[in-house]
């Protein structure tokens, strides 16, 4: 079982079907709409744009653990992502990311480690997970780490598929 096997809904409802993405690398970012690194959604639509093409799919994870940032319903997350960023890459249901109701996405991510040697809970909105396209989760990003910085650009064109 990888990644792509796990089910998680939609954000406008009915089944994500991240199996449709086998393949292809998937960077899985938590999200929200209302933290100070909200402006990365720009970043992630740019990463979007640039490499789709080329076999990569940005997921949006929206997550409210963390000071309650994404208190949205998903119209409302659906229609700031649009409106303010222009947003175009799939986002799915709003889920947990650590404790006991952790979604099981974030279960399979968060055992890898970041440069930093980080495994463990999520700390932050905005922490990166880059899947490479046969499920393995290839690479761990800090909440901090720019979508347009080397080195995620960087572990993205290693797993890219095409």
């Amino acid at each position: 079982m990888t990644v792509f096997d796990i089910e998680i809904d939609a954000l406008s409802g009915g089944p994500a079907d991240l199996a449709r993405h086998r393949g292809r690398a998937l960077l899985v970012v938590n999200v929200a709409s209302r933290c100070g690194l909200t402006p990365q959604y720009a970043g992630l639509q740019a990463l979007s744009d640039t490499y789709a093409d080329r076999g990569l799919v940005v997921l949006g994870v929206p997550c409210n653990q963390f000071a309650g940032q994404e208190p949205g319903t998903a119209d409302e997350i659906g229609e700031f992502c649009r409106a303010n960023y222009g947003v175009t890459f799939p986002l799915t249901e709003k889920v947990d990311v650590n404790g006991p109701a952790r979604h099981p996405l974030y279960a399979a991510l968060v055992s890898t480690a970041d440069a930093e040697g980080h495994t463990g809970d999520v700390r932050w909105n905005f922490e990166k997970f880059l899947v490479a396209p046969d499920g393995t989760v290839a690479g761990r990003f800090a909440p901090t780490v720019a979508p347009d910085s080397p080195e995620l650009r960087t572990a993205i064109e290693k797993v890219l598929p095409a």
